[in-house]
């Protein structure tokens, strides 16, 4: 305790929960963008879990890019690619989708050609 009767420990945990409460609005934007997005994602007629590379290419037309494929040297890592389309990014296991996302500069994905 110090000479106003105030302990090392309820400093600090009042030192804590000020930092926590200045790190809300922070937080908070951050959700509304997540949500705006996936909201966003949701209203657009993307390529949907399951489908195959040449439904999508059918329905889709070809991407702008294909990256070389990813991972495939064991079970546990199953071959990853990544198609780039103007307006969004598909991603297949194998030859299957597995997600589809907006290409859109949000989180860390503001410079897509970078993941080449």
């Amino acid at each position: 305790m110090n000479k106003y009767g105030i302990s090392k420990f309820s400093i600090s945990l009042s030192i804590a929960l000020l930092a926590g409460v200045g790190a809300l609005p922070v937080a908070h934007a951050a959700d509304s963008l997540l949500v705006n997005r996936v909201q966003q994602e949701k209203s657009m007629d993307l390529p949907t879990r399951g489908m195959s590379m040449g439904e999508v290419e059918k329905k889709y037309g070809a991407p702008q890019k294909k990256l070389s494929p990813r991972g495939g040297d064991s079970a546990k890592h199953p071959t990853i690619n990544r198609w780039d389309y103007a307006n969004f990014i598909v991603y297949f296991e194998n030859s299957h989708v597995i997600h589809s996302v907006l290409n859109t500069p949000a989180g860390n994905n503001t410079n897509p050609q970078s993941a080449n």
